[in-house]
């Protein structure tokens, strides 16, 4: 199978499948009234979300899908930051809020939140009748010591004990062909411990309701699962996709692949498709000052992520969209993406194209805050730095010489917002090469070779007198 051939859903198909008042029954159809113990799905414009229909167990699932990946701690950021515990009166309210909205889909994972996030999820859901909601968790086995037939199975029991729950709706093999050698990672998780076959007994004893993986990086990996599909019979797959990485993302990082493949890769194959990723780590919410003004011009009442997520919901074959939501302001806004979806026009989809390759002339480091990075044994916030330079990047704040016109308002603005945002003790000096955060990265970063650049424009900063 060549990747570099894509094969995609032409515009006029695409348009004439999707039309203005809402979603044709093509590939994962709009449901009727009935749902899965939420308000139903109604595309006329009343303010109630819409849903996808999964064909392979009928499932109708909200188009917005509840990332459990950067639930609120006590002090009020994301639990995946600091030691600060999991704000469990705040996930409860989150989780009623967005049952009570017609979100049904709530994805999680063992490593979500250092380990805590399913057990916080469980307590919040378990609150509610189990059919009013699905719950998506992943094997994520991906230290060395789980990869034992042995580890797995207790990792993978463990979740449901976490969630109280006795079966999983959705299960993913989780990061598949993130490691630098994706396929043979692959073989010894999930095929030398028989990890697969056991996986696929699972679902057919009915304790796994759809199994399917998350895709993070090497191409033949993917390729490979998908040659497969006839045995394995895939009930969905997960991917990053965004307006941006639809075209770009192997120019953003040669080790990624274009959005477009793997969407319609899928799609030919009727598997549905559940998207990560749809703001890029929230770039696409924090976009250059000019960007903005665009996509005010055009739609000054809405959020700039909301055209993210009109992007990712417009194709017909995504069963939902995944957002990690801290705050109930971000749940509030995501509803009204979804509630109902307002597809894309034709005009809409080159507008965001022309956008995506308006953004490309910023040489952004592709970091989606994931922090699969940390902890760093010698103390770097290495997300924090990496997106202090993006947004500094983004706000046209990383003077090139001093004969910028704004030399010392941006210099003054890149170290002084360095020093607030990453405390002087976990910036990028400290960072000795030892490159134990290269193998986790998604993005396949090189971040030592980040850290080091960085500094270095620091230092050359610090060092200039004006």
């Amino acid at each position: 199978m060549n990747h570099q051939h894509k094969q995609s859903l032409s515009r006029r198909d695409f348009f004439k499948t999707m039309g203005t008042a809402g979603i044709a029954t093509a590939g994962l159809a709009a449901c009727s009234n009935e749902n899965n113990g939420t308000n139903a799905a109604n595309l006329t414009g009343t303010g109630e979300m819409t849903y996808r229909t999964n064909p392979t167990t009928g499932d109708r699932v909200s188009l917005l899908g509840f990332g459990m990946m950067r639930l609120p701690s006590v002090g009020g950021r994301s639990a995946r930051e600091g030691n600060e515990e999991i704000d469990q009166e705040m996930v409860n309210q989150l989780v009623d809020y967005a049952l009570e909205h017609g979100v049904n889909y709530f994805d999680t994972s063992p490593a979500y939140c250092r380990g805590k996030s399913e057990h916080a999820t469980g307590i919040a859901l378990s609150r509610h009748p189990r059919n009013s909601y699905f719950i998506a968790t992943k094997l994520s086995n991906f230290a060395p010591s789980t990869w034992t037939r042995e580890g797995s199975i207790a990792m993978y029991r463990n979740s449901m004990k976490e969630l109280q729950v006795d079966y999983l709706d959705y299960l993913l093999l989780h990061g598949i062909g993130m490691g630098n050698d994706g396929m043979k990672e692959f073989e010894e998780r999930y095929i030398n411990n028989g990890i697969l076959e056991f996986l696929l007994e699972e679902r057919k004893a009915g304790r796994i309701r759809n199994l399917g993986f998350s895709y993070h990086g090497d191409i033949k990996v993917f390729d490979y699962l998908l040659s497969r599909h006839d045995y394995y019979k895939w009930d969905f797959a997960q991917i990053q996709m965004n307006y941006l990485d639809w075209k770009y993302a192997k120019e953003i990082n040669p080790r990624n692949t274009d959005a477009e493949y793997l969407y319609n890769e899928l799609a030919k194959r009727h598997i549905p498709v559940v998207i990560m990723e749809p703001l890029l780590g929230g770039r696409l919410s924090n976009v250059p000052d000019r960007i903005v003004a665009q996509l005010k011009q055009r739609e000054p009442e809405l959020s700039v992520a909301s055209w993210a997520f009109r992007f990712a919901g417009s194709y017909p074959d995504v069963l939902t969209v995944l957002s990690g939501m801290t705050r109930m302001e971000h749940l509030q806004d995501n509803l009204r993406s979804y509630s109902p979806l307002k597809p894309l026009t034709d005009d809409e989809f080159r507008f965001l194209q022309d956008t995506a390759t308006s953004m490309m002339q910023f040489d952004t480091i592709p970091c989606n805050d994931c922090k699969y990075c940390m902890p760093c044994p010698y103390g770097i916030d290495i997300p924090a730095v990496l997106l202090h330079y993006n947004k500094c990047l983004n706000e046209s704040n990383i003077p090139a010489s001093r004969q910028d016109p704004r030399y010392r308002e941006a210099r003054r603005a890149f170290l002084v917002g360095y020093d607030r945002s990453v405390p002087k003790l976990r910036q990028a000096n400290h960072c000795i090469g030892c490159e134990q955060c290269n193998p986790h990265c998604p993005q396949r970063i090189d971040i030592p070779a980040e850290m080091q650049r960085i500094d270095q424009y620091v230092e050359k900063l610090k060092q200039e007198t004006l």
